[in-house]
């Protein structure tokens, strides 16, 4: 009896530890500093990050990709996701959030209900984002149109149904370290990290994985396998790419490769985003995949 009511404490105790562990991080808006909202760099946000290429319906081209109705497919090893509805509808969007609540689901993937969000949504790469780019972002959304779409329940079965496991993936992979790290980084590759490691996701897609899902950091944008199981996405690091620095702005410029060939599959969403940053943007991130190491 005593040696049950040992193991009985015990697992109370790991119960316990278990969930304090991955328990959601939540940004209060108490903790927030004074902050002047201005929607017109929100916008240059909005596009850096691409949240058109994954909120706004397929095919949708002009005004209509601020239309972030959702809807859009992104299949996985684990499950097929779905892009919520994040237009400003109150009822099937993110209409009634308040900032605080938005600031948290980007940077600690926390629903305003407490729930963990997969990491479909790149938000372990977002947590590298400053608080008054996303504060900026959350003024600019304010300004697009609503949209009444419901948002589509994702494709996932049991075990990674379990969201509150998702606390414990956090525990392990999520940070907001910097890839490439050094204290004698220009500004301009500085910022061309920004851009690439923290807004611009780059990883997400050119990055292999482990088992558990999470970017294998130490084969950082050396290419992985087409998540919809068609071919490979290629490696942008220098000795996987190949194009110089004014090639890889003048690519993200117009779509065109220094062989004249023109981009495709996803990469045309993100030309349609890149296209629209200022050309020191498009030089800072070339200078920037320029930097890296070669891949191993």
């Amino acid at each position: 009896m005593r040696f049950l009511r040992i193991v009985l404490a015990l697992a109370v105790i790991g119960v316990g530890a278990g969930l304090w562990l991955t328990a959601p991080q939540v940004i209060e808006a108490a903790d927030l500093p004074d902050h002047d909202p201005d929607p017109a760099h929100g916008e240059q946000v909005f596009i850096a990050a691409g949240c058109a290429s994954c909120h706004a319906a397929e095919e949708a081209e002009g005004e209509a990709r601020l239309i972030l109705s959702g809807g859009r497919a992104f299949a996985s090893d684990f499950g097929t996701f779905y892009a919520p509805n994040v237009s400003m509808n109150s009822e099937h969007g993110i209409g009634d959030w308040s900032e605080a609540e938005f600031l948290t689901a980007i940077r600690h993937g926390v629903s305003p209900g407490g729930q963990h969000y997969y990491p479909a949504f790149p938000y372990t790469t977002y947590a590298r984002a400053g608080i008054a780019d996303l504060r900026d972002l959350w003024a600019y959304m304010q300004t697009l149109p609503a949209d009444a779409t419901p948002s589509r329940a994702h494709d996932v079965g049991f075990p990674f149904s379990i969201r509150r496991a998702l606390g414990g993936w956090k525990l392990l992979f999520s940070d907001d370290d910097w890839v490439m790290q050094g204290a004698d980084l220009s500004p301009q590759v500085m910022r061309g990290r920004y851009l690439v490691e923290a807004l611009g996701h780059c990883g997400e897609c050119h990055t292999p994985r482990n088992a558990l899902g999470a970017l294998d950091h130490g084969n950082w944008l050396s290419g992985a396998p087409n998540p919809s199981g068609d071919g490979r996405i290629p490696g942008i690091t220098p000795d996987a790419l190949g194009w110089s620095a004014d090639d890889i702005a003048n690519y993200l410029n117009d779509g065109f490769t220094p062989e004249f060939d023109s981009a495709g599959g996803s990469m045309v969403e993100v030309i349609a985003n890149t296209s629209q940053l200022p050309a020191e943007d498009r030089t800072a991130i070339a200078a920037y995949l320029r930097a890296l190491p070669a891949s191993e």
